[in-house]
């Protein structure tokens, strides 16, 4: 059984600060706002819910094909798809973009400033989940306008599928949230999530969970 995983392909930019931002933030002069971190560790990640969904599917025995979109940079990404035996066959690569990255700098105290550009995965409804021959979809985090496209395309092509928001989650409306719900077969949130859920929705967690064969809230 082949499972569609509709979602982003990212780099991940991790950076240490071997010290606490509060030490060089001035409350008063927050306004005007201007200051720099020395980051002596940095390294680079393979991530993006697609990757990291389909790399672990692989290795529980099951048959994963990413969709996703990457920019002009994507070359180490997808060597290391290939290393690994991932297909690649439905991922578009944009012209001009550049590949979706996350850059994190964390403190001693584990506080963490990120920026994440979106590039290339601001056009992932440009891939078409019926060229591509599934048994069962996740709709992961992705581009806002690629998550509802591929909502209604499982959907439209009887395809069971599994909605899996993330991070992504805040950038829909209660209405976004219900429509997903009604179109997905079973939904995935974590304990936050599901809170921010009922309350975009207005409904409880049951009133969700009634939309949809299963609904799994992980804990932790």
């Amino acid at each position: 059984m082949t499972t569609l995983i509709c979602g982003s392909l990212a780099f991940d930019n991790i950076m240490v600060f071997p010290d606490r931002f509060k030490n060089h933030i001035l409350p008063e002069q927050i306004h005007i706002l201007n200051v720099a971190f020395l980051v002596p560790e940095m390294r680079r990640e393979f991530g993006g819910c697609a990757g990291n969904i389909a790399y672990n599917l692989m290795l529980l025995g099951g048959d994963a094909t990413i969709m996703a979109t990457v920019g002009d940079d994507a070359q180490p990404y997808l060597d290391r798809l290939d290393k690994l035996g991932l297909s690649r066959a439905q991922v578009r690569s944009v012209p001009g973009s550049f590949t979706a990255q996350a850059f994190i700098t964390t403190d001693l105290d584990d506080n963490q400033i990120t920026a994440f550009h979106p590039g290339a995965m601001s056009f992932s409804h440009l891939n078409k989940v019926d060229r591509a021959n599934a048994s069962l979809g996740i709709v992961a985090p992705d581009g806002r306008d690629g998550m509802l496209q591929h909502a209604r395309d499982f959907a439209a092509a009887g395809v069971p599928f599994v909605f899996d928001p993330g991070q992504g989650l805040p950038m829909f409306s209660g209405d976004d949230l219900m429509d997903f719900l009604r179109l997905a077969d079973y939904a995935c949130f974590n304990d936050y999530e599901a809170k921010l859920a009922c309350d975009r929705t207005g409904r409880s967690l049951e009133q969700l969970a009634a939309e949809v064969k299963a609904l799994i809230v992980t804990r932790g």
